[in-house]
């Protein structure tokens, strides 16, 4: 993760430094060779997204007139029957039940402009990239741990108000969608450890898919704060 958010920031630097503006010197137009970091917007935000979640956003905007470019990292953590699906099974009720949920999104963005005196909007849509695991840990060292990597889309809005000094509250509204992808489920025994791949044609994927609380529509809602260059 943390090479991703270092790949990010370094791509929308790259992305802030490519864009120029045009002088004009002695009725010769002169072109230099870069604007710096102005336009770039760092942004940390928190709130709900299928748990409790907390995000990182690197945001490029117009680098083509309205359309720009938002890169970001999510993290949450989920657990009880939000990581384990009970209903079936009365054993696992006494099992520790946990997960985590990390998410990377690219999405191109198009500034909608002002909806208020000082609020500003953009929509977003892009890709997805999901990395699921949840625990059942029966103390002991025994335990079932089912874990996949899924991509998907999503879509979503943000707002933003200007605070002063460079800072501006930051609102997000959004929906992803993650595909059926291949589960593995680890569990181990006093004895041993097995290792089994559940692909999504196989006929026990929808049982493994429902105990496994794996995200497939995910609703949003998360606040922050933002700063630009």
């Amino acid at each position: 993760m943390k090479q991703f958010l270092a790949l990010t920031a370094a791509a929308a630097l790259a992305t802030a430094g490519a864009q120029t503006t045009t002088t004009t010197v002695n009725a010769i137009p002169v072109t230099p060779i870069s604007t710096g970091l102005s336009g770039v917007e760092l942004g940390l935000t928190g709130g709900y997204a299928g748990g409790l979640s907390g995000a990182v956003f690197v945001h490029v905007p117009n680098v083509s007139g309205p359309f720009g470019v938002k890169a970001e990292a999510s993290y949450a953590r989920v657990s009880g029957t939000g990581a384990i699906n009970t209903s079936d099974d009365l054993i696992v009720l006494d099992a520790d039940r946990s997960g985590s949920r990390t998410v990377f999104a690219l999405d191109g963005t198009y500034a909608l402009g002002q909806v208020a005196p000082g609020t500003n909007s953009l929509v977003y849509a892009g890709g997805r990239y999901g990395l699921f695991r949840s625990v059942e840990d029966y103390g002991e060292g025994l335990s079932n741990t089912y874990s996949t990597n899924a991509f998907g889309v999503g879509a979503g809005v943000m707002l933003s108000y200007a605070l002063g000094g460079g800072l501006s509250l930051v609102g997000d509204l959004g929906i992803d969608q993650f595909f059926r992808s291949t589960i593995t489920q680890t569990t181990v025994r006093v004895d041993r450890t097995d290792v089994d791949t559940i692909t999504t044609n196989d006929g026990s994927y929808d049982a493994i898919s429902n105990r496994f609380v794996r995200p497939g529509t995910v609703f949003k809602a998360r606040i922050g704060i933002k700063t630009g260059f």
